[in-house]
């Protein structure tokens, strides 16, 4: 099943788990990306990120200001809120944690649509593994924990506005 938004697509989630590694096809495409390309993707975002590092972000597809990206978590992320974007994601692989909802503690405006804070106070915990689907509502209180080696995400963010 393909699920579209405007022109942008987002490929079917059993796809993104099944699949070859193929050399890296282009970059930010604006309407499918193959699961072998977002295998050869992933492959190539791991081999570039420097020992230490804890995060990688790289886009998939784009439409206009729309983007589907790739996010590699090797550490946890700081908590964090977009005030005027509801975050999908689908987890590709690994497994993690979700904290979200309750009240960001400690907020500091970043940019436009990103606010980060210390912690979250009154937070629901879940579990997050490979297929798994999330949808966070703008303004809603996120962290993701890591409880492997990482957790690999494809999303992106749709405005409210």
């Amino acid at each position: 099943m393909m699920i579209s938004i405007g022109k942008m697509a987002i490929v079917r989630a059993s796809a993104l788990i099944a699949g070859a590694i193929l050399p890296i096809g282009a970059i930010a495409q604006t309407d499918l990306a193959s699961a072998a390309e977002i295998r050869g993707q992933v492959a190539a975002m791991l081999a570039d990120m420097k020992p230490g590092q804890g995060f990688a972000w790289r886009p998939l597809l784009r439409d206009g200001q729309r983007v589907v990206a790739i996010e590699i978590w090797k550490k946890p992320g700081r908590p964090a809120v977009h005030p005027a974007e509801a975050e999908y994601a689908v987890v590709l692989e690994g497994a993690g944690m979700l904290v979200s909802g309750g009240t960001l503690v400690g907020p500091v405006k970043r940019g436009e649509e990103l606010v980060e804070g210390d912690r979250i106070e009154g937070g629901t915990t879940r579990p997050l593994h490979a297929g798994d689907v999330l949808l966070l509502p703008a303004g809603v209180p996120h962290e993701f924990g890591i409880t492997g080696d990482r957790l690999v995400l494809v999303g992106t963010k749709l405005s409210v506005k």
